[in-house]
């Protein structure tokens, strides 16, 4: 089975502000992009959106995922284990609890790694993700972050 690869980055204009994400998935020489922008919203929802929607795409089951991401607030929960103590707690005072429970709930369906990758650097895809985030940012075509607009309204 070969390994599917997947690129995210998220983007605030202002934080909060509008928002956006970008992913691409590759899967044996296939390329899909993605990207949606947002009204009000984080840069880290949308590093976390893009993750989500990502992995939303998925057909099947226990794929092997290697997901690339300049967000350390992503790489860094799921891969020092974080997250999976901020669930035991029902994510006590932890931001985003609605986002990490929907990611928690795709990454337990398969074998993922999280790597993190410098942002702005010579990362072709990358800094292709980060063009889909900044766009749909900045298009206008928002849709509203409702699990923001709940958590900043408690």
């Amino acid at each position: 089975m070969s390994q599917l690869v997947i690129y995210t980055d998220g983007s605030s204009r202002g934080n909060p502000g509008p928002g956006g994400y970008g992913a691409i998935l590759m899967w044996n020489g296939a390329v899909k992009e993605l990207s949606q922008g947002y009204r009000y919203t984080t840069n880290n929802r949308m590093e976390l959106l893009a993750v989500i929607v990502a992995l939303e795409q998925l057909k099947r089951d226990g794929l092997d995922v290697v997901i690339y991401t300049d967000s350390s607030y992503v790489v860094d929960a799921v891969e020092k284990k974080w997250v999976f103590g901020w669930a035991k707690k029902g994510f006590a005072q932890k931001k985003n609890p609605d986002l990490w429970q929907r990611l928690l709930r795709l990454y337990a369906k398969h074998k993922i790694k999280f790597v993190w990758v410098k942002g702005h650097a010579n990362n072709v895809y990358n800094n292709r993700c980060d063009q889909l985030a900044t766009a749909a940012a900045d298009s206008g075509n928002w849709l509203e972050d409702t699990g923001f607009q709940q958590s900043t309204l408690a």
